[in-house]
């Protein structure tokens, strides 16, 4: 079969692959849409792992169901991507997102189990979920991300009135945008670099006011239009100065979730932290009930996801999505393979 694998740096190559086997009973899937994830351009410019076949928020049909009895040819389905024990702590109480297993076998995470940047997929068969019938292929590709989003927004415990500050206008941030409007926020800010992403989301009509994130007043506005200091801030970006702007922006005793992801360490103000008494949390993936959720809300209609799906692109146009999503430069949000 067709597939993409990370060949190096900013390098994304066509390769040909045997197709996956079903595997301790996983499910063979046949991938009708993948969307490229923030996580996946972290990969693509650090280069590792070499030979990596990325795409984790897929959707498709079933040709093998493998040991899942309420499966058949032809089903369409999505999938949680990872791979958690079932046996520890973690898991047990309904985390497995943060299970220490979870990543080990994660599809288009792991050199062990290829992704959706290809014709087919194997998934785990606990981790499979059928699609509702008026869902398209396209929106279940959104559930895994809008799923990181809904994490993000239940951890914080956002309540009616709080003032929200979302650090980053890629889709983890706008979709945590329409979840803290659902939670009943009276005023949600978006701080962005990249300003044409930025407009997009005032027309999205969840987001009340953009900032420009490069501007050295950045924080003094901030402060100045909350009268000291949001409820809750969202960190959507993973890089040292976001994770800043978080700390310095948020009010004493406020909340800042950390959705971003770094795969670097980095420098924090610290003494800003403390003196405020800030709670910093971090956010990682979902859990199996969140994901449901969220297929359901899309199902009924509750949140649009189509709208942030700016181009649908096949296998050879891949790697010239991947320098334009990392150019910083576009306004597009997401974009979607279809192998």
């Amino acid at each position: 079969m067709k597939c993409i694998k990370l060949k190096g740096v900013n390098d994304l190559q066509i390769a040909t692959i045997k197709k996956p086997v079903s595997k301790d009973g996983s499910v063979i899937i046949r991938v009708k849409a993948c969307s490229i994830c923030g996580s996946d351009l972290h990969y693509f410019e650090l280069g590792e792992p070499k030979e990596l076949i990325l795409g984790h928020e897929f959707s498709g049909i079933v040709v093998d169901p493998g040991d899942r009895l309420d499966l058949k040819i032809g089903d369409r389905v999505t999938g949680l991507p990872i791979s958690p024990c079932l046996k520890c702590e973690a898991c047990k109480t309904g985390n497995i997102n943060y299970c220490s297993n979870s990543w080990n076998d994660a599809v288009g995470l792991s050199l062990t189990n290829s992704g959706g940047l290809a014709e087919f997929l194997s998934c785990r068969s606990d981790m499979v979920k059928k699609i509702p019938d008026k869902v398209t292929f396209l929106e279940a590709t959104m559930t895994e991300p809008s799923s990181v989003s809904l994490h993000a927004i239940n951890l914080a415990d956002i309540k009616i009135g709080d003032k929200v500050l979302i650090i980053g206008g890629g889709i983890i941030g706008l979709m945590a945008a329409e979840f803290a409007k659902l939670n009943g926020a009276s005023y949600i800010a978006l701080a962005e670099t990249n300003l044409k992403r930025a407009k997009k989301a005032l027309k999205y009509g969840k987001v009340n006011q953009i900032f420009d994130a490069s501007k050295p007043d950045l924080i003094e506005k901030l402060l100045k239009k909350t009268n000291g200091g949001f409820d809750k801030v969202i960190e959507c970006c993973g890089n040292k100065y976001a994770v800043s702007e978080a700390i310095m922006s948020v009010k004493s005793g406020g909340t800042i979730v950390l959705a971003g992801i770094s795969l670097a360490n980095i420098d924090v103000p610290m003494v800003a932290a403390i003196m405020k008494e800030v709670k910093l949390l971090g956010a990682i993936a979902y859990t199996e009930k969140e994901f449901e959720t969220v297929l359901n809300l899309i199902d009924k209609n509750i949140i649009d996801v189509s709208k942030y799906i700016d181009a649908k692109i096949n296998l050879e146009k891949v790697n010239d999505a991947y320098h334009e999503l990392i150019s910083g430069e576009t306004d597009k949000i997401k974009i979607v393979v279809k192998p």
